[in-house]
């Protein structure tokens, strides 16, 4: 019940992740993102701790194919439930669908990026999510992610109504310099434009505020007077 996309910015060096599911607070539970690391998605019949075992490997170094799957053969028989997704810091991708995952299941990966999904209008949606993300190339990782979203949702997404969704970014500073979701909601791609477009003029002064707050600039709000 979820389609999603991490993948790697090489003209950034930053990753991303978006997600979206019939269910609640999906990005909650299903995207793990770390610098120096790399992107990973936990989703179907989820378990939310196999994202940081595959972060902390792709950390020390493994490519995110021997992570992937060292973690699978570590959960046994659980893993024909799992649907994992992960992108490394070399821009290396690894899916892994399980025999048990739901309804219809897709999987494509290609330059960096991979996506999957259950529960699918059509296997080809993560195919349109890959294909979005690299024809919008040089555009800020955050608008490409969100290209991906919207065609995923134009080639059919789930095969039944969405709820939730999740669009995060890390850039190399330490922490989600774009941290989106929409936990609960009849439109979460509606409602998540709506969010980016609040949030990215915004984000470079919320960056300048975290390394360097003698230059920050004001928010704007009454009692902050500079």
């Amino acid at each position: 019940m979820t389609f999603s996309l991490v993948a790697y910015d090489e003209a950034t060096h930053s990753f991303g992740s978006v997600i979206c599911s019939s269910s609640p607070a999906v990005a909650a539970r299903c995207a793990h993102l770390a610098d120096g690391a790399g992107a990973v998605h936990t989703q179907n019949v989820t378990d939310p701790r196999l994202g940081p075992r595959i972060l902390e490997l792709m950390a020390a170094g493994r490519p995110a194919a021997q992570a992937v799957d060292w973690v699978v053969a570590q959960t046994g028989q659980t893993a024909d439930y799992r649907q994992l997704l992960a992108v490394d810091a070399g821009g290396r991708t690894a899916i892994h669908s399980g025999r048990r995952a739901l309804g219809t299941v897709g999987e494509h990966q290609a330059g960096g990026a991979a996506a999957a999904g259950n529960l699918l209008a059509s296997a080809a949606v993560p195919g349109q999510m890959v294909e979005a993300w690299h024809r919008s190339a040089g555009q800020p990782s955050e608008a490409r992610l969100l290209a991906a979203f919207r065609a995923a949702m134009a080639a059919g997404g789930e095969a039944g109504p969405v709820h939730s969704a999740g669009l995060s970014v890390i850039a190399g500073y330490g922490w989600r310099v774009t941290d989106l979701r929409v936990d609960w909601s009849d439109d979460p791609l509606a409602d998540l434009e709506a969010l980016l477009a609040v949030w990215l003029p915004q984000r470079a002064d919320y960056i300048t505020r975290a390394l360097r707050p003698q230059a920050a600039p004001g928010y704007g709000v009454p009692g902050d007077e500079r």
